[in-house]
């Protein structure tokens, strides 16, 4: 078995003095940023990215559609890169999110979609990269050198960056200063004990992880993690679409990990539970306390950050029951640190 301190341990527990970081040498960037946009005032921001960067895109849309009531929708890289097909973008701005900045069909994208007549912003942790030199404007995430191939801190300096351009943009005071205790509760989520979860999922071979409205990018990058740390096919869904199709397989001890922030989307995640507790499913929850599963302590805070806290608790699970399944979560198979497609 590997050393509890791999690469992804080490990185994931940086993320709190990351994203401290990043508020302060970021404060004076994100006020100007959101002054622009403001100025601006776009009729639809786009979202740009793939793997890990998309689900924090994920989160995106949900944070601006929520607190600014702006549609948001996630561009399809291949559009521009491989069809070379020609938008009209004018009057809309579109968010880059990658930790590498170098991935070809982001940057032709972002590069397409401003040519298209779109304001463009990346969050990008390589500054010098192509994709921050092709944005109008590039917000560093602070995260420093990244070498595990799974992406923790990164990711999470993705969203709070996310999260306070939002909050600059909207004017949402509440959320500015929720934003400003965040690292000190990542200190206190990372110290939460989840570990029952891993020996719950040692011997798994599949599972949903479920999670709805501000929730649901946690939601997706769990899945991911499941899957190339620990071999785990885990498929993401919302709390509301599993109750389709995937609810027929969701019984007789299949797994459903559930993340549920304390939002106006709580009362559907309970129906859900209990819908899945009568179909004999295996139920982890962090987010409340439900009797019917295995509940996982969390950290209180703003609803919209509280997706942050979970994640920072369940990177440090992902990396035990990585290492419990015999994989080496800084190595995952068939996979590198930059993927660089077309």
């Amino acid at each position: 078995m590997l050393d509890v301190q791999t690469l992804m341990f080490r990185e994931a527990a940086e993320a709190p003095d990351v994203i401290a970081r990043q508020s302060a040498v970021n404060a004076a960037l994100i006020a100007a940023t959101a002054a622009r946009l403001k100025t601006l005032a776009p009729h639809a921001v786009v979202t740009l990215a793939r793997g890990s960067s998309d689900n924090a895109a994920t989160y995106a849309k949900y944070l601006i559609e929520t607190r600014l009531g702006i549609l948001t929708s996630s561009a399809a890289p291949s559009v521009s890169s491989v069809y070379s097909a020609k938008a009209n973008l004018k009057g809309t701005v579109l968010i880059g999110t990658s930790q590498s900045g170098k991935s070809p069909d982001i940057v032709t994208a972002l590069q397409a979609a401003k040519q298209a007549g779109a304001f463009t912003v990346a969050f990008v942790n390589v500054i010098d990269s192509p994709l921050a030199t092709e944005a109008d404007v590039a917000i560093p995430l602070h995260a420093g050198p990244e070498k595990s191939v799974a992406a923790t801190k990164s990711y999470l300096a993705t969203v709070a960056g996310i999260a306070h351009l939002v909050a600059a943009w909207a004017g949402d005071s509440s959320l500015t200063n929720a934003l400003n205790e965040l690292p000190a509760r990542m200190v206190q989520a990372w110290d939460l004990d989840w570990s029952k979860a891993a020996e719950n999922l040692a011997g798994a071979r599949d599972l949903y992880v479920i999670g709805r409205g501000v929730g649901f990018g946690a939601a997706q990058e769990a899945a991911l993690k499941f899957k190339e740390t620990c071999g785990l096919h885990a498929e993401a869904f919302s709390a509301a679409e599993v109750r389709h199709g995937p609810m027929a397989l969701a019984k007789d001890g299949f797994p459903a990990f559930i993340l549920s922030q304390d939002d106006e989307t709580r009362a559907g995640v309970e129906d859900l539970i209990a819908a899945l507790a009568q179909s004999g499913a295996d139920i982890l929850l962090a987010g409340f306390d439900d009797p019917r599963a295995l509940v996982l302590p969390t950290v209180d805070a703003h609803p919209a950050l509280q997706p942050i806290l979970m994640l920072q608790s369940f990177y440090r699970m992902a990396e035990q029951l990585s290492r419990a399944r015999g994989m080496n979560p800084d190595n995952p198979p068939l996979l590198n640190k930059v993927t660089e497609t077309l």
